[in-house]
């Protein structure tokens, strides 16, 4: 086992956009939907307007069509899949509708490589629990993958063997950014797929151990079932982001 543990956010993370405003927008419901947020909580009121999709005699098979297209960077595949062949345990906290994440993870054939997907939770609860029942049986090294606010409280419970990666430009950055003296893993930014799939090998590299069971940039020319192809990169040859300078 590569004794890593690699916690991903889903929306805006590993799809590049919120899955519930995509299939809103998809099925022409967004301007109703925020017409009757004020008044609604959102979870409560995105169950209402599944019930209206149904009223519409919209099917799960439409639903499903829907969630196939949402866009996601090929190379955050890629990722996933190199990640868990090298032996990482992979999960999800997300405050995204579990079966909108399966249904996606598993049109690019990476369900089976998550071992828990949480959905809808206290974050920083739950990274603690996470943290607790694997470091019960051994001491392992956390990268955590995010975007958002609600990633900002778990970032706060990494140690200092850990790694953090915001995606810039997003508020989970900018709270780094102005609390970094808050912040005790190694923080390394991306921006797009291609940086987070060349700046996660390199951390798994570095938190393994160079020259001892490296990962390669080989893994991602193998075949895979998500309908990608085989896709080359050469990580040697580009430039990673640097970590970003934590003060003391």
């Amino acid at each position: 086992m590569a004794g890593i543990v690699v916690v991903f956010d889903f929306d805006s993370t590993i799809i590049e956009c919120d899955s519930d405003n995509w299939v809103l927008d998809e099925f022409g419901l967004t301007e109703k939907f925020y017409e009757l947020l004020p008044n609604t909580l959102w979870n409560p009121l995105m169950d209402k307007m599944m019930y209206e999709l149904h009223s519409q005699g919209k099917t799960i098979e439409d639903i499903v069509q829907v969630l196939n297209r949402t866009p996601i960077h090929p190379r955050i595949v890629l990722a996933i899949e190199a990640a868990h062949s090298f032996g990482c345990e992979l999960k999800i906290v997300s405050d995204a509708n579990t079966f909108f994440i399966e249904t996606i993870l598993k049109h690019h054939g990476v369900w089976n490589c998550f071992s828990e997907i949480t959905a809808n939770p206290s974050y920083g609860l739950v990274m603690e629990r996470i943290q607790k029942s694997v470091d019960a049986a051994s001491e392992k090294k956390y990268i955590y993958v995010g975007d958002g606010n609600g990633d900002f409280c778990p970032s706060l419970k990494l140690k200092d063997k850990d790694f953090l990666m915001p995606r810039r430009n997003f508020p989970l950055f900018d709270l780094v950014s102005k609390n970094s003296n808050h912040i005790k893993p190694e923080v390394h930014a991306w921006r797009n797929g291609e940086e987070l799939y060349d700046v996660m090998l390199h951390i798994m590299n570095k938190a393994i151990g160079e020259g001892k069971n490296s990962v390669s940039s080989c893994t991602s020319t193998r075949s895979i079932d998500c309908k990608l192809g085989s896709i080359s990169i050469d990580v040697h040859n580009n430039p990673l982001p640097s970590a970003l300078p934590v003060p003391p």
